[in-house]
C-alpha cells in the first residue's frame, strides 16, 4: 500500500469512528444559553421572550406533567451572565445553539415552544433545521414580528436601530421602551435585571426580520397560539386574518385564538394555555 492510499484509509477510518460516537457523547458547552432539566418523558424544548426567564415556563411546566422539559435561559436576559451574546445578533445564534444542544444531547425531535421572541427563536430553528424538531409551537409571535408591532419592516428598522444603538443603555431612556420590549417579552423589563445591550440588539434583530420566506421549509407540525386582547383594539375577525396571512406560506398550521388575553398567555390565561399545551403534546 502506498502512502496516499494508506493516509486515505486512515482518514476514512477516523470519520466512521466520529460518526458511530453518539449524539450524547458530543462535548458542547453552550455560552448563548443554558439549559434546566426538569421532569421525565419525551423531550420539550421551552424558550422563553425578551428580558424574560425561562420561569415563565414554571405554571405550564408543573400542570403538564409526563415531559422531559428543557427550559433554556437566553444570556443576557433576567439577570443570566450575558456571555455570548456580548455582541451580534442574539436571536439567530440562539437558535443555532439550541440545534447543537438538541444534537449534543441525543434529543429525538423534541417538541419547541416558543413565546414571543422565543416563537421567533424556534421557528428560525425549524427552518434551519427542518428534521430536528418533533413539533413546533409558536405563542404570540408572526414571522415578522415588526409587523406585530404595528409597523412596516421599512419603518421599524432604522426605529429599532436607533433604539438598540442610543436608547437602551441610557438609564433615564429605558423606561420608554417597555411598550415596545413587552410586545415581545416582558414588559416590566427594567425590573427584570437584563442587560441593555442585548435587549438593544434584540429589538434591533427582531424588527429587521421576516422569516416569512422561510416558511415552507418547515417541515414539522406548526401550532400558533395567539393572543385576542378584551377588549380588543381591533375587531376579532381582523385579529383572525392577520395570522392567516402572517403564515399563509406555511399550509397546514393550526391557528389556535385565545380570548381575553394579552401578550403574556400563560399568565393571563393559564388554563386556556395549559390547555392547548396538553393537546400540542399529546
Amino acid at each position: 500500500m502506498n502512502r496516499r492510499a494508506f493516509l486515505g484509509s486512515c482518514l476514512a477510518l477516523a470519520a466512521a469512528a466520529m460518526l458511530s460516537v453518539p449524539a450524547s457523547a458530543v462535548t458542547f458547552e453552550p455560552s448563548r444559553i443554558s439549559v434546566s432539566v426538569r421532569g421525565t418523558g419525551p423531550d420539550v424544548v421551552l424558550i422563553h421572550g425578551l428580558a424574560a426567564s425561562r420561569g415563565v415556563w414554571g405554571g405550564t411546566v408543573a400542570a403538564v406533567p409526563g415531559y422531559r422539559y428543557h427550559l433554556v435561559q437566553i444570556a443576557g436576559f433576567a439577570g443570566a451572565p450575558v456571555g455570548g451574546n456580548a455582541r451580534g445578533s442574539v436571536a439567530s445564534g440562539v437558535a443555532d445553539e439550541i440545534a447543537r444542544y438538541i444534537h449534543a444531547n441525543g434529543l429525538k425531535r423534541p417538541a419547541v415552544i416558543g413565546h414571543s421572541m422565543g416563537g421567533t427563536i424556534a421557528l428560525m430553528l425549524a427552518a434551519r433545521y427542518p428534521d430536528l424538531a418533533g413539533r413546533v409551537m409558536v405563542v404570540d409571535m408572526v414571522p415578522a414580528p415588526a409587523r406585530a408591532a404595528g409597523l412596516s419592516r421599512w419603518i421599524a428598522q432604522p426605529i429599532a436601530r436607533f433604539v438598540g444603538r442610543e436608547v437602551v443603555g441610557a438609564d433615564r431612556l429605558r423606561g420608554a421602551l417597555q411598550s415596545v420590549v413587552g410586545r415581545f417579552g416582558s414588559a416590566n423589563w427594567l425590573a427584570t435585571n437584563s442587560d441593555g445591550g442585548v435587549v438593544g440588539r434584540s429589538v434591533e434583530e427582531l424588527m429587521a426580520t421576516d422569516l416569512t420566506p422561510d416558511l415552507p421549509r418547515i417541515r414539522a407540525p406548526l401550532t400558533v397560539v395567539y393572543a385576542c386582547p378584551d377588549p380588543l383594539k381591533f375587531t376579532r375577525p381582523r385579529l383572525d386574518r392577520f395570522y392567516a396571512a402572517a403564515y399563509a406560506r406555511r399550509p397546514g398550521t393550526r391557528l389556535v385564538p385565545i380570548a381575553r388575553s394579552g401578550h403574556m398567555i400563560m399568565f393571563d390565561q393559564p388554563a386556556a394555555f395549559r390547555a392547548e399545551v396538553k393537546r400540542f403534546l399529546a
